[in-house]
C-alpha cells in the first residue's frame, strides 16, 4: 500500500506543482467571465462536494480492500 501512496503524491505534485499563482487568477477570471459572479459560488459548492464524494468512495475503497486482503490471509 506504501507504493501505491507514494506514486499518488508523486502523481500529484507533478500535475499540480507547476500551476502558480498566476495561472489560478487567470483561470479564476475566466471562469467568472464565462459562469458570471451569481454561479461561482454555486458551481464551486458542486465541484467541492464532488472532491468530497470522490475521497469518501477511495477511502471506501482502500478500506475495503485491506478488508478482504485480511480476511483471504486469515483463511
Amino acid at each position: 500500500m506504501t507504493g501505491f501512496t507514494n506514486f499518488r503524491k508523486e502523481r500529484s505534485s507533478i500535475m499540480l506543482g507547476r500551476i502558480g499563482t498566476t495561472e489560478l487568477l487567470l483561470i479564476l477570471g475566466i471562469a467568472l467571465l464565462i459562469f458570471g459572479p451569481s454561479k461561482l459560488p454555486k458551481l464551486g459548492k458542486a465541484i467541492g462536494q464532488t472532491i468530497g464524494n470522490f475521497k469518501k468512495s477511495s477511502a471506501a475503497a482502500e478500506n475495503g480492500e485491506a478488508k478482504q486482503s485480511s480476511k483471504n490471509q486469515e483463511q
